[in-house]
């Protein structure tokens, strides 16, 4: 919004005056809107019956779990069968220490008592790139560092590298394939000491704030798994069979603690379809399915292959694309960059993968996420009557490229 105000709002014909960010009430906005929906799910616990122990759980045996309460004192619990769900915890970088002040990690960033002038971001994935997005949005002066040659590797990469010129359009600085040799926060500001991730000169950078953000790894430690013989890999997940359950029997697993991508949505399905098993019904989730956002400005959403992915299968495919630029509501929106780009076989026309950078991405894709769970052709999604204006028929322009040709383009 204050970005919006600052620099769109005047093209829009509203004239505003000295705006400014009050970074406090910003921060008392958002603590309340996680409050409100925290206090949400303990409002459904005891709506269902689900009994709420606040502390430390450690796994003493199959069918038990010892409880360090936070009110203090301990309390075991008994039960049939155990789900580990304590999902995942910031991977640290050697010789970085996180203080939540000058060297954050996500949770830090959210809660940074002032803006910034200069943010260095370590790691530029999904969470890195989100903070210095909204950061840079507020008035930082931000830089990402990355060791690998690309930002977001997991994203299709005609996609990605659009992505990053629009990120660099928006003032974001990169320096990929760049290691982080040390960082020094003893004095006023943070200097980072960098070389070539291959090795060579070093160069020093200076900020105000640097997030770490390499990256997440399974929060396990002191769930006593190994006492009770918890097999893990060498990622430090834990194992578990195609119904959720560990090599010891009673002992199940979900989420960022078992293989697949750490997403909150994923995690969700695993549980549901975890209980669904324990209780004697059909439970599965497709992975192939599972859609992946990136929440920036624009946002970046995708489900199934890329086309890097499909080519390494050797499978003839069909691509389109449609840019939002010659999208009538992101026109009148003033909000046209990115675009929709959709891969299907080439023999059936099937969706294969679904691409989307651009205004609310992460809403739009969930078309496609029901094209691919029901094995849909770029055909079906063309000729499917689409509401106009709005932004979701650039992904029906993207299908009627893939299948024949656009109208709009």
């Amino acid at each position: 919004m204050f970005h919006e105000a600052k620099h769109a709002f005047g093209s829009h014909g509203v004239k505003v005056a000295n705006v400014e960010i009050d970074v406090p009430a910003m921060m008392a906005q958002k603590d309340k809107a996680v409050t409100g929906l925290t206090k949400g799910i303990e409002g459904l616990f005891k709506k269902n019956k689900v009994t709420y122990v606040k502390g430390s759980g450690k796994i003493l045996s199959p069918g038990q779990v010892s409880v360090d309460l936070l009110e203090g004192g301990t309390k075991t619990l008994k039960a049939k069968n155990i789900i580990i769900a304590t999902g995942s915890e910031v991977k640290s970088l050697p010789g970085i220490t996180i203080d939540e002040k000058k060297i954050v990690s996500s949770t830090g960033a959210l809660c940074l008592p002032e803006v910034p002038k200069k943010l260095v971001v370590i790691g530029a994935g999904y969470i890195g790139l989100e903070m210095g997005s909204v950061w840079g949005r507020l008035g930082s002066e931000v830089t990402v560092v990355e060791f690998a040659d690309t930002i977001v590797p997991s994203l299709d990469a005609e996609i990605r590298n659009s992505f990053q010129r629009t990120l660099e359009k928006q003032k974001m600085k990169f320096k990929l394939k760049t290691k982080v040799v040390s960082v020094d926060a003893s004095g006023p500001s943070v200097k980072l000491t960098l070389e070539p991730s291959t090795g060579g000169e070093q160069t020093v950078l200076e900020a105000d704030v640097v997030l770490v953000s390499a990256g997440r790894i399974p929060y396990t430690k002191g769930l006593g798994l190994e006492e009770v013989g918890v097999k893990m890999d060498k990622f430090g997940r834990v194992e578990v069979d195609n119904h959720f359950q560990t090599n010891v029997p009673g002992i199940y697993a979900i989420g960022d603690v078992i293989p697949g991508p750490m997403l909150a949505h994923k995690a969700e399905e695993d549980g549901i379809a975890c209980v669904e098993l324990l209780a004697g019904k059909a439970g599965h989730v497709n992975y192939d399915t599972v859609p992946g956002v990136v929440y920036t400005h624009p946002e970046v959403a995708s489900v199934g292959k890329t086309e890097e992915q499909v080519k390494a299968m050797g499978i003839a495919y069909n691509v389109g694309k449609f840019p939002f630029m010659a999208n009538s509501r992101a026109r009148t929106i003033d909000d046209a960059d990115g675009l929709v780009k959709i891969i299907a076989e080439k023999e059936t026309d099937k969706v294969l993968g679904v691409h989307i950078m651009g205004p609310n991405a992460g809403e739009l894709i969930h078309e496609a996420v029901l094209a691919l769970e029901y094995g849909a052709s770029s055909e079906d999604i063309a000729r499917t009557c689409h509401g106009h204006p709005t932004l979701s028929e650039a992904v029906k322009e993207a299908a009627l490229a893939t299948h024949s040709k656009a109208i709009h383009f």
